[in-house]
């Protein structure tokens, strides 16, 4: 799943960042209202978090813009705990929820689920291939009759693949969607989690489902790579 943050306050954005990050979130971090609506407009998220107050565009005209633009994606607003009129205005342009500030990460995390449950258009919560069948909501993923015991990140990887089955992923679109580029584009960690990723896969059934394009990327196709 793919988080955006809108929160000019670095220390507490790099806090949600790591802290969602490690969930298993895949998380973008906008530090003005402009680049905020400009990536909540044009991206696919399922859930963003919005602060009131911000530089350039403030809270209250993203969640209006993006409304307008007849953009669907749940919001979660960050407002003051004694800032009534901010939760009333805020809920009344579109938003979807709130926390109040000071937070505990644990109900911001809930928050975060229960928007990304609901979402904001039509989204499949069980993808299947061959005999692959990873739930979204569960966080639960099997191979035939065989469960498989995913780290967040091979969980995330998996998931890109069922989205796009016998398509040929890039090394470099897969940093963006699920390590969201923070690592050096000549790194390994791909080819390690995808490697890890392919011997749970060929261990719950023995069929090779993972394959190697290379020079390229990986696919999921069942039969052999082409």
């Amino acid at each position: 799943m793919r988080v955006l943050i809108v929160e000019d306050d670095a220390k507490l954005a790099g806090y949600l960042e790591q802290a969602l990050r490690e969930e298993g979130y895949a998380v973008d971090v906008a530090r003005t209202g402009t680049e905020g609506s400009l990536l909540a407009g044009t991206e696919p998220y399922d859930v963003v978090v919005l602060d009131v107050l911000l530089p350039g565009k403030n809270g209250f005209q993203i969640v209006a813009e993006t409304r307008e633009a007849g953009v669907r994606t749940p919001i979660l607003m960050l407002t003051a705990r004694d800032d009534k009129a901010s939760i009333v205005q805020s809920l009344d342009l579109g938003a979807d929820d709130y926390v109040t500030k000071p937070f505990s990460f644990d109900e911001l995390l809930a928050r975060v689920r229960a928007l990304a449950r609901r979402g904001g258009s039509v989204r499949v919560e069980v993808l299947r291939y061959a005999d692959v069948e990873l739930d979204r909501l569960k966080h639960t993923a099997r191979r035939g009759k065989a469960d498989l015991n995913l780290t967040a990140k091979e969980f995330a990887l998996l998931e890109q693949f069922l989205l796009r089955p016998e398509i040929v992923l890039r090394r470099t679109e897969l940093l963006e969607k699920v390590w969201d580029l923070q690592l050096d584009p000549d790194s390994n960690v791909v080819d390690v989690h995808v490697g890890n990723l392919r011997r749970k896969l060929a261990g719950a059934s023995g069929a090779p489902l993972l394959h190697t394009a290379r020079g390229v990327g990986f696919v999921l196709r069942a039969g052999g790579p082409e």
